[in-house]
């Protein structure tokens, strides 16, 4: 049940919003930060386990994820004029819970159980256990949380409609940003260097930021490096990168674009 006199579009907005906020938290969390799995982990067969394969797939993961956040913030935008409503806040507040809960029961269902692209905690041996722990965590409880906000959304005035809007949005916008930063502290990076950077000159980079070379793709461009000190990764820039990171898109595409 919801209050009378709010626009399906603003109706829909909270629930995009809160898609992109789960696929955001899930990418940041679980490919990033704790790195327990990447979007396609889980399939097996030649070419599947190539690190560019699994860095492209979770950029366009990201990348759609920006996509359905865009259209949520135009709706909102759209239906600004609502949130001035009583009481829009709590409204707009259960839908990005139910639009966040959703993501994670259909992840669950869809990509740990039916097709298995991957598993919440890929290298672990319960990992039956893990996939329900997410699924209920933050699947089921933020569903039940957002109904229940859903419910009570008649009984409470709203006079910070507008602010909530401008919270959601930098909210899901920071999220986007988040999500294509290298997570803090680790020490490998993926590099991607520019076209006829020589593997000599790659290997005197690695040399001059007291890094080891762990891994390179078939086109000699994309490459990981091991650092002795993660705060001098950045320096590669002064030796022919174009992307230093461990987070995707960028690097990724570029690269296999390239890849012959």
């Amino acid at each position: 049940m919801a209050a009378p006199g709010f626009s399906s579009r603003f109706k829909a907005a909270g629930y995009l919003l809160g898609f992109a906020l789960g696929g955001f938290f899930d990418g940041i969390l679980l490919h990033q930060i704790l790195q327990w799995h990447h979007l396609l982990a889980g399939l097996q067969g030649e070419g599947w386990q190539d690190l560019r394969v699994q860095i492209l797939a979770d950029g366009l993961f990201h990348a759609l994820m920006y996509a359905v956040a865009v259209i949520g913030l135009v709706l909102l935008w759209r239906a600004r004029a609502d949130l001035g409503g009583e009481p829009a806040d709590r409204l707009l507040f259960a839908n990005v819970l139910l639009g966040f809960g959703f993501w994670h029961v259909a992840d669950g269902v869809l990509s740990h159980w039916v097709t298995g692209i991957h598993r919440v905690k890929m290298d672990s041996p319960h990992a039956l256990m893990w996939d329900l722990i997410w699924f209920f965590a933050f699947g089921l409880i933020p569903l039940a949380v957002g109904w229940w906000v859903r419910r009570s959304v008649t009984m409470a005035g709203m006079s910070h409609g507008r602010w909530a809007g401008i919270l959601l949005a930098g909210a899901v916008l920071g999220g986007g940003v988040v999500s294509v930063l290298p997570a803090p502290g680790l020490t490998q990076s993926v590099v991607y260097f520019r076209p006829g950077t020589t593997a000599e000159q790659v290997f005197a980079a690695a040399a001059a930021v007291d890094a080891r070379i762990v891994w390179v793709d078939r086109s000699g461009e994309l490459w990981v490096f091991d650092f002795a000190h993660a705060s001098r990764a950045k320096a590669l820039y002064r030796h022919g990168a174009l992307f230093v990171g461990n987070s995707l898109l960028p690097a990724g595409c570029i690269s296999w674009s390239r890849a012959s």
